[in-house]
């Protein structure tokens, strides 16, 4: 493999795709085709039966999200600390493709009479996902220069979502024409098939476009020193990054308001098709199916434009401020789909995600990536950041989840979300606009 140079084209590409090939997770699994499918799948109740227990379906699937990034948040420490230790920290996140990307496939058989096995893939998908971003993230500052940030970040994300498009409009004509690719069954059961195999097509995606970021992202660095204790050297690496952290107070600064508006993003993020399929006025199972898919679709295409105008937005005004800007637009986002209740009016809220959604997250990845004190500890510091972003979604999910089950309503529960964001704007604003310059 011919080793490339820091801030080269190519190295910096092949990073971005691999937002490309995990995207489709996000995509089909998080926001569209999942979500519609677990709701038909649970049409005649929206309960299921746990250890006794009648459990909402949606508060399911915050819980489950909730256990499984808890044991993310876990695992990716000491995983760091292992990687720190052998200066391979590829192998780590090549793992987490794989389980991820397999468990994508294995939700081909989640049906009612497999239903808790569809679910266990579901928490191993969302440990495959999570668990790669800690180490590709890490990645950001290892292959781009400071000046290079924003755009690399803002290009994982376009990469992504144009991926993401490619492949829902391929899963969408399954779902409304399987005529067209041979599915047998009735004509309720062939959208059902589709969208199984669009939970196929994620897994093979996602195998096979990682491996090109695999074939030219570099190994990593070899830190560590001290081989005694390497399995809990990751904890003793996030301790010594907070000790480093609560010298600058930017840093702090920065992260506390991170923390706070990924509660609410991250969140929204989950249950925005949970909240469409079951809270919108939709005339036909059909039209609710299109309609969600055109949704996401049309997030994922104005998401493009979005990440790269707020790279050139960041450029002018500055990072800081332009996070601010984006935290309140996302606040009146949130209030406005409590206001919701026709599909027209979902389709407005979409493209306004759309412009923010990639915006907000490649520019707090870059704007982290910047604040970092110069350090060849990058995996260190970004499992840093993916800790305080895990914790921050458990925290989020989990309060909705016991909203959700306690309410019996995923529109009252989201009321706390604009909060979150205003929130993030106050600590957002404690941080010197001119940090950068």
């Amino acid at each position: 493999m011919k080793k490339n140079k820091k801030g080269s084209k190519r190295l910096l590409r092949a990073w971005a795709t691999y937002d490309w090939a995990n995207s489709v997770y996000t995509a089909v699994i998080t926001t569209t085709i999942f979500p519609i499918y677990y709701g038909t799948l649970l049409d005649d109740s929206d309960t299921i039966l746990v250890l006794g227990q009648q459990i909402r379906s949606t508060a399911m699937i915050s819980f489950i999200v909730g256990l499984t990034i808890s044991l993310v948040v876990l695992l990716s420490p000491i995983l760091s600390g292992i990687a720190d230790y052998i200066g391979n920290k590829k192998i780590f996140m090549r793992f987490f493709v794989y389980l991820g990307a397999f468990s994508c496939i294995g939700l081909y058989w989640f049906n009612l009479d497999t239903i808790y096995l569809g679910l266990v893939f579901y928490a191993l998908g969302i440990v495959g996902f999570q668990g790669s971003l800690v180490f590709y993230n890490s990645y950001l500052p290892d292959i781009a220069h400071q000046n290079q940030m924003d755009k690399a970040s803002a290009m994982g994300f376009s990469y992504g979502y144009l991926g993401s498009v490619i492949l829902l409009i391929f899963n969408l004509s399954m779902v409304m024409r399987p005529d067209w690719y041979g599915i047998q069954g009735s004509s309720s059961e062939k959208p059902l098939v589709a969208m199984r195999y669009s939970f196929v097509t994620v897994g093979v995606w996602w195998l096979l476009f990682s491996h090109y970021s695999f074939y030219f992202l570099p190994k990593g660095n070899k830190n560590i020193k001290e081989v005694k204790n390497i399995v809990f050297n990751g904890f003793k690496e996030l301790l010594s990054v907070w000790n480093i952290v609560k010298k600058h107070l930017n840093i702090r600064r920065f992260l506390g308001a991170f923390f706070v508006y990924s509660m609410a993003l991250q969140t929204v993020m989950i249950i925005a098709a949970y909240f469409g399929e079951q809270e919108l006025y939709w005339t036909s199972d059909t039209e609710k199916t299109t309609g969600l898919i055109l949704s996401i679709l049309l997030i994922q295409l104005i998401a493009i434009l979005g990440a790269e105008l707020t790279a050139r937005a960041s450029g002018r005004f500055g990072n800081i401020p332009v996070l601010i800007g984006l935290n309140i637009i996302w606040a009146g986002i949130c209030i406005g789909a409590y206001l919701v209740y026709y599909p027209i009016h979902f389709y407005f809220i979409a493209g306004c995600v759309g412009l923010v959604v990639g915006g907000i997250q490649s520019l707090s990845r870059s704007t982290y990536s910047k604040l970092l004190p110069k350090t060849k500890d990058t995996t260190s510091f970004f499992s840093f950041y993916d800790v305080s972003e895990k914790v921050a979604i458990i925290m989020g999910i989990t309060i909705f989840g016991f909203l959700d089950q306690t309410t019996g309503s995923i529109r009252t529960s989201i009321t706390f979300f604009p909060v979150l964001f205003l929130i993030g704007v106050v600590l957002l604003l404690r941080i010197p606009k001119d940090t950068f310059q």
